[in-house]
């Protein structure tokens, strides 16, 4: 849970890194001004160079704790699958260190959205190892293999109930996902905002994007000796932005509805499918004050911010209603947290 704290916190930082522009305002890499990155002076942290500097001391120490969690969860766990999540956890953090480097030196905008949604599937392992290592799942894993020995019928109804929904959910988050690839690409195009109204879009509901349109949208914009010229297709992508957030808001409202309707107001998914809804809406205010204030700063990345959690909210929401537990024999049910990890794990593969 530190771990995904961190990472969330990271996240914000590195959409201020963006918003502000300044992904290269420490030029080099893994130094800082040619100081070792721990040790620059603190003359040096003031304008852009203070988020991008920030940005590296955090992500170090989050490499640092997932280094930890992952040898951790090695000695720890009994659980196979969970110690190599550990490892996949150690891989991606490591490669998306080096990701952020690369972005510096190769100067390459395009290596910045990679970084992005590689950091958007890092927040989501890492939260989910969280939920693993709960003891809401370990004792939900045994409260639903007893009920399913006890009766199979029950189970068969209890199965039907989720049905459809859970892999609804799952499409729905796959999509927010896509969205936040969108949004990233939209975000290192350093371009402005391509379509400046909303909910219209040049007054219209789609835009002229001709060349003639698109050449007069240039010579209007108020930014433009200070930003690259938009392009049709930036315009397009934009849209496409708006289509895919009403596909996830119609998505999240139907689980939500779904959810509340067939598994009843006392279920924990059905009120988490509630409160994936209110994200929703959340992003979607956040990202029309996004156009409306001209991409300032801290909205914008407050819109990446609840992106993330609509998109781990997701993810968990799978996590828990796809989750077969294993058998009895091989896993028990945990009191609490750290006993899971302590001297004398209640996680006992052995019997």
């Amino acid at each position: 849970m530190v771990t995904a704290t961190a990472t969330f916190l990271l996240l914000g930082l590195g959409g201020l890194v963006t918003s502000h522009e300044a992904g290269m305002s420490v030029p080099d890499w893994p130094t800082s001004y040619g100081y070792p990155m721990f040790s620059l002076p603190i003359k040096f942290w003031k304008g852009g160079a203070f988020f991008e500097h920030t940005h590296r001391l955090l992500a170090s120490g989050i490499g640092f704790l997932t280094t930890i969690l992952a040898v951790w969860l090695w000695f720890k766990d009994p659980r196979r699958w969970m110690r190599w999540l550990g490892v996949l956890a150690f891989v991606l953090v490591a490669l998306q260190g080096v990701l952020g480097g690369l972005r510096v030196t190769l100067h390459m905008d395009k290596l910045g959205i990679v970084h992005g949604a590689l950091a958007q599937s890092f927040f989501v392992l890492i939260c989910a190892l969280a939920l693993f290592t709960s003891r809401w799942w370990q004792n939900s894993a045994a409260a639903v293999y007893d009920r399913r020995s006890n009766s199979e019928t029950s189970t068969a109804v209890a199965d039907r109930r989720y049905s459809n929904l859970r892999w609804l959910v799952l499409f729905t988050t796959l999509l927010i996902f896509t969205q936040l690839i969108l949004g990233a690409t939209m975000r290192h195009q350093h371009a402005g905002l391509a379509i400046p109204d909303f909910p219209a879009a040049y007054g219209k509901i789609w835009p002229d994007t001709s060349a003639v349109a698109v050449a007069r949208y240039n010579a209007d914009r108020i930014e433009v000796i200070s930003e690259n010229p938009i392009t049709a297709f930036q315009i397009v992508l934009q849209m496409a932005h708006r289509m895919v957030a009403l596909a996830i808001f119609i998505g999240v409202a139907v689980c939500a509805w779904l959810a509340w309707r067939r598994l009843g107001k006392r279920d924990a998914l059905a009120r988490l499918a509630v409160y994936w809804l209110a994200l929703i809406v959340a992003q979607i205010i956040l990202g029309a004050v996004t156009i409306w204030t001209n991409k300032a700063a801290d909205v914008a990345t407050a819109h990446v911010l609840v992106g993330a959690l609509s998109l781990v909210t997701g993810a968990l929401w799978c996590a828990a209603a796809f989750h077969r537990p294993e058998p009895l024999s091989r896993v028990e049910p945990v009191d609490t947290i750290s006993s899971a990890f302590g001297a004398n794990p209640a996680l006992a593969a052995n019997k």
